[in-house]
């Protein structure tokens, strides 16, 4: 799976990766890795193995596609975040507004047939 890293602790190599199916966010720890991986840090291009275990997805093996390909995607998903609204008294559930489309940030280091396009 593609995605990008959204948070990350040098330190503890630990990492948040946005995915690019659009679902639950996929954590990153080097417990979860079989060779070592690159560090990696909020913007950056990923490409790993997802696994889910106990309903939270895990990241695994990542490969450093791109460094910093999208490094003010963190500060725009808190910037697209609508404020917060008191609750109404009978919760309903809420339609979903302000989706980004996280296929425009791949679209430019993805090419055909999902081969990666490196800078030339």
């Amino acid at each position: 799976m593609f995605g990008v890293v959204l948070w990350s602790d040098t330190t503890a190599q630990k990492a948040v990766i946005w995915c690019e199916d659009q679902g639950d966010l996929a954590f990153y720890t080097p417990e979860e890795c079989i060779h070592e991986a690159p560090p990696l840090d909020a913007g950056d291009l990923v490409q790993f193995d997802v696994t889910v275990t106990q309903n939270v997805r895990k990241a695994s093996n990542p490969q450093l596609l791109m460094q910093s390909h999208s490094p003010d995607l963190p500060n725009k998903l808190k910037a697209s975040r609508p404020e917060a609204a008191p609750e109404p008294a009978k919760a309903e559930p809420k339609p979903a507004r302000n989706i980004i489309d996280l296929t425009k940030y791949l679209d430019a280091a993805i090419g055909v047939q999902g081969k990666i396009a490196l800078p030339v």
